[in-house]
């Protein structure tokens, strides 16, 4: 029975990565409650501890992407984190929105950060656009890394519990 749960949490957190939600700390929290339920008898704190790094991670790979992309795209250090501090903002706003609400928040939040950061540099619409494509796209890439990193996190736990 244990072990169905650790395998939802591992699920569940999958799930909820890429609608930028804290999936990554809910895997993390299924194995620290599986090792608490088993006695840490498979899954210790080396296990969660290991995986506790890996959703910090994560964290950080999702936040510094989207400013990586916008410096990639020609945009200034005020454009990254117009970037980094859009997409937070886009997230959060979009919540109310069902389901994808939160995506498409952050997605927006970090094109128009940047593109309007780089704005308050350049007069240029073009180049800020450019920019904000260029956050765009690093938000992309920040969720299929934070997924892949899910993944990770999901095969330590599944495959550790079995001992």
């Amino acid at each position: 029975m244990a072990y169905a749960l650790l395998a939802l949490s591992q699920v569940a957190g999958l799930l909820l990565v890429p609608f930028g939600l804290a999936g990554t700390w809910v895997q993390v929290l299924g194995v620290a409650a599986y090792g608490w339920a088993t006695g840490f008898q498979t899954i210790g704190w080396a296990t969660i501890t290991f995986v506790l790094v890996l959703a910090a991670l994560g964290e950080v790979v999702e936040f510094a992407l989207g400013g990586r992309y916008a410096r990639k795209y020609g945009g200034s250090r005020r454009a990254a984190w117009g970037a980094i501090l859009g997409g937070i903002v886009g997230a959060f706003v979009g919540v109310p929105v069902f389901l994808v609400g939160s995506v498409i928040g952050a997605f927006a939040g970090a094109f128009a950060g940047a593109a309007l950061m780089e704005l308050t540099r350049s007069p240029e619409i073009r180049g800020a656009l450019r920019v904000g494509w260029g956050a765009f796209v690093g938000r992309m890439v920040a969720v299929a890394v934070k997924s892949a990193i899910g993944v990770a996190i999901a095969a330590v736990a599944l495959l550790s519990a079995l001992g």
